[in-house]
């Protein structure tokens, strides 16, 4: 019985031995897969290095370009307040024209009668002085025409 026990511990110590081995191996194949997990941590750390400086740097441009979109905001709003002053000293103009439109309109109707008198009596006036002028140059032609008989009849008599 003691032999038993003996090979009982010596096919325990063969089957601790291979169990070593194996475990040994795999522990192995394990280490090799954490090397390249490990080396592939090391790639992403550096990949992640690289994303988080460039997203820095996109951060800076974004802020930089929200402080220039504001600033020309700024700049359009006092564009469009001095579009409106405009828009409304134009509106302002209008109703002054209009009134003064109005206005006229009114003392047209109100002097219309004057008015028509007024131009009756200047149509009066300016027939006068076409006959005045008339006249006058038809006294000035036959004052000629007698002066033209006159040196004629001079000469006739010479």
């Amino acid at each position: 019985m003691e032999i038993i026990l003996y090979l009982s511990a010596a096919v325990a110590a063969i089957a601790f031995f291979v169990l070593v081995i194996y475990l040994a191996r795999t522990l192995k194949s394990l280490q090799g897969t954490l090397d390249s997990v490990a080396h592939t941590l090391t790639g992403l750390e550096k990949q992640l290095d690289g994303v988080t400086r460039e997203t820095t740097t996109l951060l800076h441009k974004t802020n930089e370009l929200a402080e220039d979109i504001q600033e020309k905001s700024e700049n359009l709003n006092s564009v469009v307040l001095a579009v409106k002053d405009v828009g409304h000293s134009v509106q302002r103009f209008n109703k002054s024209i209009q009134t003064i439109t109005s206005k006229v309109d009114e003392e047209v109707e109100k002097s219309q009668d004057k008015i028509s008198q007024v131009v009756q009596w200047s149509n009066v006036f300016f027939e006068l002085k076409d006959k005045w002028k008339a006249k006058k140059l038809h006294s000035e032609h036959h004052a000629e025409a007698e002066q033209i008989l006159a040196r004629q009849r001079e000469r006739a008599n010479q």
